[in-house]
């Protein structure tokens, strides 16, 4: 793993948990990410069209490399119900070696 190698932690709300198993999954299948977490039954406050809303949502914390963020976020936006997603990535700043060598080799090319 190269000592400059840059991850990050994505998180992801979704309308339910059901959303967050499927995008979660396609993540994982296509390889952009090497794990994800689900968070079931959030309650979520925000405002939406000059209203405060509060909603109950899932959230995806996803772990993987930076540069896989942007096809991270492209793939989440294609796969989301929601037409503003929330998708966003905070760098990891340090961790395991040993993890972060294993989310290096998950998050390579596809495998057949």
């Amino acid at each position: 793993m190269s000592r400059h190698q840059e991850f990050r932690w994505i998180y992801i709300t979704c309308s339910d948990k059901a959303e967050a198993r499927h995008i979660a999954r396609t993540l994982l299948e296509e390889r952009l990410v090497a794990c994800a977490n689900i968070f079931d039954a959030i309650t979520s406050m925000y405002w939406w069209e000059g209203e405060i809303q509060e909603d109950q949502e899932a959230v995806v914390i996803a772990k993987s490399r930076a540069d896989r963020f942007t096809d991270v976020k492209d793939r989440v936006r294609d796969l989301h119900s929601y037409s503003v997603p929330c998708v966003i990535a905070l760098p990891i700043q340090e961790g395991n070696p040993d993890y972060l060598s294993w989310l290096v080799k998950e998050t390579g090319a596809a495998r057949d």
